[in-house]
């Protein structure tokens, strides 16, 4: 049988230098991938997120996306949309609106402003607000060994990977987390640094590791930090020490949405042959 090749390209998201951020594994032309391919090959990119460009389907849009883990589909992700959008231009595709790229998800149609050093999304809106319940907040203290007291404030932040946020009393507590091993709850584990830039730092731990870099959760916490007067109009999160990166993301309300933004930059381009 004759190997189907296709474009790929592997982009370091959220990076401040070579190798310092979050990578995606980003197969265009993938139309003719089932759902089972496009797993398989997420299962061996190994990646926390490969993404999968499709021709739209919505109006407006000027691409579609699937957004697959090594072990299941997200309808939304964030540092997979930035590296999607840069992929997607640097593959030729020229937006209807110069300016902004619209990427239609799982999650709808996502806004992605183009600049000349740094790619931003617009949040989508969060399916789930509320603080936790008593159970899903002992699954958190239990799995990280956390008193209650150390814990300022906690909420659901989800936009779609389905984020549990907890925003630390003590800064210097963020470094000591041990991630539970597998099946663990996924969490987002914000702090005040108590500087400028970064305003905040910020750890996200899935059922089976830690994700270096992760624009979903910088998007909810910056949502959920706004709704509590705890965020100015433009910050910087820095994530990614405890892992070995050393990712940036900057957020940015327009009064509307968050803006979620970072450097983009291809490490890889070559062929997938399927």
């Amino acid at each position: 049988m004759t190997d189907r090749r296709l474009d790929y390209l592997e982009l370091d998201v959220f990076a401040t230098g070579a190798f310092t951020g979050n990578p995606v594994g980003v197969v265009a032309g993938a139309v003719a991938l089932s759902d089972a391919e496009m797993a398989r090959i997420a299962a061996w990119t190994n990646f926390s997120e490969t993404t999968f460009l499709l021709e739209p389907r919505e109006p407006g849009a000027d691409y579609r996306v699937r957004i697959f883990t090594p072990t299941e589909e997200f309808p939304f992700a964030g540092h997979p949309t930035l590296g999607t959008a840069a992929a997607w231009l640097e593959l030729g595709g020229t937006p209807a609106r110069p300016g902004t790229v619209v990427q239609e998800c799982g999650a709808g149609l996502v806004e992605v402003r183009t600049g000349t050093d740094e790619l931003a999304f617009a949040t989508p809106p969060l399916r789930r607000t509320r603080p936790l319940d008593d159970a899903e907040l002992e699954q958190v203290t239990a799995a990280f060994g956390l008193a209650r007291d150390e814990i300022a404030a906690h909420a659901w932040g989800d936009n779609g990977p389905g984020w549990r946020l907890i925003q630390l009393a003590d800064p210097a507590r963020l470094d000591s987390l041990v991630h539970p091993g597998p099946g663990g709850p996924k969490v987002g584990f914000i702090a005040l640094t108590g500087e400028d830039a970064p305003l905040y730092r910020v750890r996200a731990f899935t059922p089976n590791f830690e994700d270096p870099v992760t624009g979903s959760l910088n998007g909810a916490a910056a949502q959920w930090l706004r709704a509590r007067g705890l965020a100015p109009l433009r910050f910087t999160a820095a994530q990614g020490a405890h892992v070995g990166r050393a990712g940036e993301v900057c957020l940015t309300d327009d009064g509307t949405a968050i803006w979620v933004g970072g450097r983009v930059r291809t490490r890889v381009r070559g062929t997938l042959r399927v």
